[in-house]
């Protein structure tokens, strides 16, 4: 090449021939020379470093990139990603976090009940703790309905049995101000027709009564009948709430009544809902053409007895309602003496299509009384 020395790379000068240094002699001279400093000052000046690389055969150059390839590789298994320090402050907050200095790389396993659970994964065991609360709540609920205290006794004379309701303690609290306006209906089962009721107490959960109330009934037939006392709060604007309700199922429990005998019960806990007033069955059809509609009432059944017999006198009214206001009402026939009255009969109001969906209709199932106001049994609402 054109920078290198000439001499150097003259081979007279940088490369003896072999048999020369070979010999014991040559070797000896060589190294006398190389021992002189003139020589070594000479050797230095034409040695210079080459910058070209050298010529590699082609096998070893293929073997040198395949093992630095197989070393990347394995390299590449075993690099943990760098954890990227941007953006530290916004960290998400997980509920659980895994450290990777805290990983045990022994041969033994964590127990099962310390593995790591799935978030989508359901426990049943705090489904059932929630019931068991559940459960809890309501009969911590049955036991803070409070007691009643009432007296009763017969009078043989007039045969009438009196009943005095005296006070309540510790009723719940219903209103949002932390009290009740509570006020107790009276019922001498199983007539429902006569129906009893003490004055409202305003906001208060520890009422006094001391109301009498009269029930004509023969001495005969008192062991048949029961006392019904029911516990409401009352509300001005809205439906009573139900407190809670005694039944005494035996009149003589605590006397044989030709004395006035105080009684105090629990107030045991119920709602409305849980009353069963029984099932009505009908059906509905309109006309858009004639703007007819047509209402069958098909039969009733498990009605709730409303007389002493322990039968009703049933029969069903309809109303025909608009924004709350009462247009028609119209009635079925009266069934006797039945808790499963069958009607079959069609009740038709005329309504115009464009005015089907403004109107709604109100189904009551009623119990007949001659003498007094028919009581309602059951009510059924819904828009046409």
């Amino acid at each position: 090449m054109p920078w290198r020395n000439k001499e150097a790379s003259s081979p007279s000068a940088a490369n003896p021939p072999l048999e020369a240094l070979q010999s014991p002699s040559s070797r000896g001279n060589m190294a006398d020379k190389l021992k002189d400093p003139s020589t070594l000052g000479f050797l230095e000046a034409a040695v210079k470093i080459s910058h070209t690389s050298p010529d590699i055969p082609a096998e070893v150059q293929m073997s040198v990139k395949e093992h630095i390839m197989r070393h990347t590789r394995l390299q590449r298994q075993t690099t943990e990603p760098a954890s990227s320090t941007r953006h530290t402050s916004f960290k998400r907050h997980l509920p659980r976090q895994m450290h990777v200095s805290s990983v045990d790389y022994g041969n033994e396993l964590p127990p099962a009940a310390e593995q790591p659970t799935s978030i989508g994964r359901i426990k049943p065991e705090l489904y059932k703790q929630k019931s068991v609360d559940g459960e809890e709540a309501k009969s911590e609920a049955a036991k803070s309905c409070g007691k009643i205290n009432f007296s009763l006794r017969y009078d043989y004379e007039s045969e009438t049995l009196i009943v005095r309701i005296l006070k309540a303690f510790d009723l719940p609290a219903k209103d949002f101000c932390g009290s009740s306006d509570p006020y107790v209906k009276i019922y001498l089962l199983p007539d429902r027709k006569c129906k009893l009721q003490t004055r409202v107490h305003r906001k208060t959960l520890n009422p006094t009564f001391d109301e009498n109330f009269h029930f004509p009934v023969p001495y005969e037939e008192l062991a048949d009948r029961k006392l019904h006392l029911s516990v409401f709060d009352f509300d001005r604007f809205s439906r009573h709430d139900m407190i809670g309700e005694v039944i005494l199922d035996n009149l003589f429990e605590a006397s044989d009544l030709s004395r006035e005998t105080s009684i105090w019960k629990d107030i045991q806990y119920a709602t409305s809902e849980s009353v069963d007033l029984g099932e009505i069955m009908f059906s509905l059809c309109y006309l858009p053409t004639a703007g007819r509609l047509t209402l069958t009432v098909i039969k009733c059944r498990n009605l709730k007895a409303m007389d002493i017999t322990g039968y009703s006198d049933p029969y069903v009214k309809v109303s025909l309602l608009c924004d709350g206001r009462r247009l028609k009402k119209k009635k079925t026939t009266i069934k006797k003496n039945t808790l499963n009255p069958v009607y079959n009969e069609a009740i038709i109001f005329d309504i115009p299509p464009e005015n089907m969906d403004q109107v709604s209709l109100l189904i009551s199932v009623m119990d007949y009384d001659r003498s007094q106001t028919p009581i309602g049994i059951g009510f059924n609402s819904g828009s046409t």
